[in-house]
């Protein structure tokens, strides 16, 4: 027997799941952008960068796309190798665009263990 079992909330308003964004928030979009910017100001593929900072080139297109947000060791790797101030790929992102808790409609909803007595 599993002790915690998680099913997906459905809160009040939300939308279809076939409607949720791809992107998980604006400031991957934005930080994404500022990557793929710098990437190709050198005249790199993806997989150029991927080899030069160690980086799966399936997230290097995460990253660009804005499908995944890197994280800050990712960012400084990735700004090393490009040759960029770390604050360059941040350029334009702001505390308002990433989603707090109670944006995220894929929150999940804790549910008591199976045949526990209360």
């Amino acid at each position: 027997m599993y002790p915690v079992t998680f099913t997906l909330a459905r809160p009040t308003g939300h939308i279809q799941a076939d409607s949720v964004p791809r992107v998980p928030s604006p400031a991957a979009a934005v930080i994404g952008e500022n990557i793929r910017g710098a990437r190709a100001a050198r005249n790199w593929t993806q997989d150029e960068l991927a080899a030069a900072t160690g980086i799966d080139s399936s997230n290097i297109r995460a990253y660009e796309t804005g499908r995944s947000l890197t994280n800050l060791h990712s960012l400084i790797r990735l700004s090393e190798a490009l040759g960029a101030d770390p604050g360059t790929l941040l350029e334009g992102v702001t505390s308002e665009m990433f989603l707090t808790r109670a944006d995220d409609a894929r929150r999940r909803v804790h549910r008591g263990r199976a045949g526990s007595a209360a």
